[in-house]
């Protein structure tokens, strides 16, 4: 549903078509039960390894477990701790730091901080990253200001009437990613202000749609591309029996 990860599934097809891969592709929803069936039904099936982009609450034994039923484990977008496999991601924290010092920048002073979950790796990331750009330019992070949760154009659209609700309205929105900045953008748009005029938005992702959205809307390129080309080509060494770094690689934004 998120066009973020069909960027990355492109870049693993491409990588592995040229080694005469294919893949098979469940989405879990966050549902770790169906998570778990796919792992459990991935042997069965034939398959020589798994890239995931584990549900929220995986815990590590999930991922050992997947290994030691012969499937050698590559993690995109999120991390798991505990989990001793090779991890490609964007920067959050960098990224949305990004974001964040554009609008102060722009001389913002007041600004929110829309989307995401503390249960996700890139949730608390993204947040960081905004709360440390905040506070290197003396601002105030408020919790107030902080709308969690919202992860999609309809959620965004919908947090639009509670941030333009908060007391001391803030001037600007730093949005978990582009989906979410859209989605308040047009929910700013329907309470009859301009977005890019009166209320200032930045997205995250970098997605075809952010260039074509009105106003156009500002966003941080987070590497989708490379972390699918990446995670493939990984998989692919450790197949082939070649050792690898079991570590988290980070994409700079």
């Amino acid at each position: 549903m998120n066009p973020f990860f069909a960027e990355i599934l492109r870049s693993i097809e491409t990588e592995l078509d040229r080694s005469r891969q294919t893949f098979l592709l469940s989405n879990h929803y966050d549902d770790l039960e169906k998570q778990r069936t796919f792992l459990d039904t991935l042997p069965q099936l034939g398959a020589d390894g798994v890239i995931m982009s584990p549900a929220i609450g995986t815990p590590p034994e999930d991922i050992v477990m997947a290994e030691e039923n012969g499937l050698p484990a590559v993690l995109i977008a999120r991390t798991v701790e505990g989990a001793n496999v090779p991890v490609f991601r964007g920067d959050d924290a960098y990224g949305t730091a990004l974001a964040t010092n554009h609008l102060i920048s722009l001389g913002h002073r007041r600004i929110a901080m829309i989307g995401g979950t503390d249960q996700t790796s890139t949730g608390r990331d993204r947040y960081h990253g905004y709360l440390s750009a905040m506070e290197r330019a003396g601002l105030e992070g408020k919790p107030a200001w902080r709308i969690s949760g919202p992860r999609t154009k309809q959620a965004g659209f919908e947090a639009a009437s509670q941030f333009l609700a908060l007391k001391d309205r803030p001037t600007a929105a730093c949005c978990w990613n582009d989906l979410v900045a859209i989605g308040l953008m047009n929910g700013i748009a329907r309470a009859g202000l301009t977005p890019g005029v009166d209320i200032s938005v930045t997205g995250y992702d970098d997605l075809e749609e952010a260039a074509i959205a009105t106003p156009a809307l500002t966003t941080v390129w987070n590497g989708q591309r490379e972390v699918g080309r990446r995670a493939a080509r990984v998989l692919l060494d450790m197949l082939s029996g070649q050792e690898v770094r079991r570590s988290q690689e980070l994409i700079r934004p």
